[in-house]
């Protein structure tokens, strides 16, 4: 399969690298999602069997004030290329997020459960996902949430780092969600766009989050348990850690139709995060 991948610094799209180094990755140096036009072209030009979208503006809080900029990178280029990958008739895997609902309630989000977004970056993505469907083009909308890896910036090294110079933290636990390993989510793209090449009816939304769910907190303890760190993890409410962007509390997804459609069963955090910790040589 000759792929094409948006992204080449992001946790998933090294992944992906590692995974398929053969596919042809578009840093911003060769596709600026801030340049939907581009990114068009650059589907074009490749002729792909098949495209990843690993690329997008995450920086939450700062979307707030920078909306316009996250809205062209998360929805008009995302339109962009479902255009073109529907002009070529190949398919579109484009990673998506939890932020989409408003983390009300207990249950579980379904992929066809009504968006509310609360802050920018939910709202650009959301947008991006409806342009998606709207092009017509054979995709894959593969929400996620709470990504780590040993690439990039994430939670689990942003926990490591403080545990360097602190022998106790206050870490929210009142979010509840699925940490997700990179590697696991970059695996299920490669599935889903074979599939979705053999099989265009299976066009849709999916969720994939790490089992078993907990809290932000209950990860940090896992993590220092893993790598042998005595910190002590105080719990403390959303409301006394106030950022720019409004968090959901609840980031359950049902990731049930994930499963019967393409075989992919939520991964083990617990797994995913000791060969995290295992690459980064702090595993305990």
């Amino acid at each position: 399969m000759k792929l094409l991948v948006f992204g080449q610094t992001g946790q998933v799209a090294r992944a992906l690298a590692r995974l398929m180094p053969e596919a042809t990755f578009l840093g911003r140096d060769r596709a600026d999602l801030t340049d939907p036009a581009a990114c068009a072209a650059a589907i074009a030009q490749a002729r792909p069997d098949a495209v990843i979208n690993a690329a997008a503006y995450t920086a939450v809080d700062k979307a707030e004030s920078d909306e316009a900029v996250a809205r062209t990178v998360n929805a008009l280029a995302v339109e962009a290329m479902g255009r073109a990958c529907a002009d070529l008739q190949v398919p579109l895997v484009h990673i998506s997020t939890d932020y989409v609902f408003d983390g009300t309630g207990t249950a579980p989000f379904l992929p066809n459960d009504p968006v509310a977004p609360l802050g920018a970056y939910g709202r650009t993505k959301a947008e991006g996902e409806a342009l998606l469907r709207a092009t017509g083009a054979v995709h894959g909308i593969l929400r996620t949430s709470w990504v780590f890896s040993a690439d990039g910036a994430n939670f689990v090294k942003t926990m490591l780092r403080l545990s360097e110079t602190r022998d106790r933290l206050t870490v929210v636990g009142d979010q509840v969600g699925g940490p997700t390993p990179a590697a696991a989510i970059a695996s299920a793209c490669l599935t889903m766009a074979h599939a979705l090449r053999a099989d265009p009816a299976l066009s849709g939304s999916y969720h994939f989050s790490g089992a078993p769910d907990t809290t932000w907190s209950g990860f940090a303890r896992a993590i220092f348990a893993l790598s042998g760190r005595t910190v002590e993890v105080a719990d403390i409410p959303t409301s006394d850690y106030p950022t720019p962007a409004q968090r959901p509390l609840n980031s359950r997804m049902d990731c049930s139709t994930t499963h019967s459609a393409f075989g992919l069963a939520r991964p083990d955090w617990h797994a995913g995060l000791r060969d995290v910790l295992t690459d980064l040589k702090v595993l305990a």
